[in-house]
């Protein structure tokens, strides 16, 4: 028999948590098994982006050896410092030249994009709430969601702007004024010199349910809870692993709109992951051209659903790169879990559940 053990309770005493399962009777939850992440202290304010550009100093030399982004069909490529020098222009013209304000609500109605993680990065450095919504939403549904999250300004793109409803600011992510945002030297400066203060409990991001449950719901998460989860994939990846841990690939699969796609981008770049950013143009190529370009790239982790997981299993590739798959969205059954392994020794396959 196993003896429980006791996991300190912050508001007094302590709770048994069976030390196999993680399993707590009292809560009727499970807890992690891992040691305690470090977190910095709550009342410290601190955004996501300031946690995640103090995570890359510590990766500093890899910066300029390996880009942040990578468009999966063309090629381009972000660096890291030009990333890091987009984000401050856009923080800055975002204030200056949009108006934004701490609290304020952004709705991002745009498809995945490489110029999407600068845009995220920015908003989320001036306290504005990111609220990604899905590019093939009707107009009414998306008048739905603007209402719902109350938000003040839109991003989109020239093809999903005519979704929006009349009267809400936009600015098209194709266009040349927001191409502008990102190389503004005077924003760039502003961002610097007059830092805005981000509580870690404030709003970070407003995400929408699939409304497979009945009418879409939202769900409002802090700063902080960015913060640890990235945390945790940070003590991971702080321990010794393969040969190619410095040269990390993750081809992402999710949309950027997804709670998966968004959450996944900004780890990745926070723990200096090149981002390879599967564009509608490379999601059309459908699984086998997902696969050819998980081979093409070397890349060694991935997003992907389980159509995809399952979808795998039929193609040649070897991925001989290859590490890990994260899978969620939906639950994936135990047949199609042995069908993976058996044609992917190699690979961890890695449930995401909510």
């Amino acid at each position: 028999m196993v003896a429980p053990m006791s996991l300190a309770n912050p508001g007094g005493g302590s709770r048994s948590v069976n030390p196999r399962t993680g399993y707590c009777a009292t809560t009727k939850s499970f807890h992690s098994l891992r040691p305690p992440v470090p977190l910095p202290p709550p009342d410290v304010p601190l955004s996501f982006p300031e946690f995640a550009f103090t995570l890359l100093q510590s990766s500093s030399r890899l910066l300029d050896a390996h880009p942040a982004l990578l468009d999966a069909a063309t090629g381009e490529a972000v660096s890291f410092p030009a990333f890091l020098s987009r984000v401050r222009a856009v923080a800055g013209a975002l204030r200056s030249r949009v108006g934004l304000r701490p609290g304020d609500v952004a709705l991002v109605l745009a498809p995945t994009r490489i110029d999407v993680p600068v845009l995220y990065f920015g908003l989320l450095s001036i306290g504005a709430v990111v609220s990604p919504a899905n590019p093939t939403l009707t107009r009414a549904e998306v008048s739905r969601l603007v209402s719902l999250s109350g938000a003040s300004v839109a991003f989109a793109i020239s093809s999903t702007a005519s979704k929006l409803p009349a009267g809400l600011p936009a600015v098209l992510l194709d266009s040349p004024h927001f191409r502008s945002l990102c190389m503004d030297e005077q924003g760039d400066g502003l961002a610097l010199e007059t830092a805005v203060v981000v509580r870690q409990s404030d709003t970070a991001a407003i995400q929408f349910s699939s409304g497979t449950t009945g009418q879409v719901k939202a769900a409002a998460l802090p700063h902080r809870s960015f913060i640890a989860m990235v945390a945790g994939f940070h003590a991971l990846h702080a321990k010794p692993q393969s040969p190619r841990k410095n040269h990390e690939r993750a081809l992402l699969c999710a949309p950027m709109f997804h709670s998966m796609g968004f959450f996944f981008v900004l780890k990745d770049i926070a723990l200096g992951v090149t981002t390879v950013v599967v564009t509608d143009t490379a999601a059309r190529a459908g699984i086998r051209g997902l696969v050819e370009t998980a081979e093409h790239w070397e890349v060694t982790e991935m997003t992907a659903a389980p159509p995809v997981v399952m979808g795998m299993t039929k193609e040649r590739c070897r991925l001989t790169a290859l590490d890990r798959i994260i899978c969620g969205g939906a639950p994936l059954s135990m047949a199609a879990i042995e069908r993976f392994r058996r044609r992917f020794p190699h690979v961890d396959l890695c449930m995401l559940t909510a």
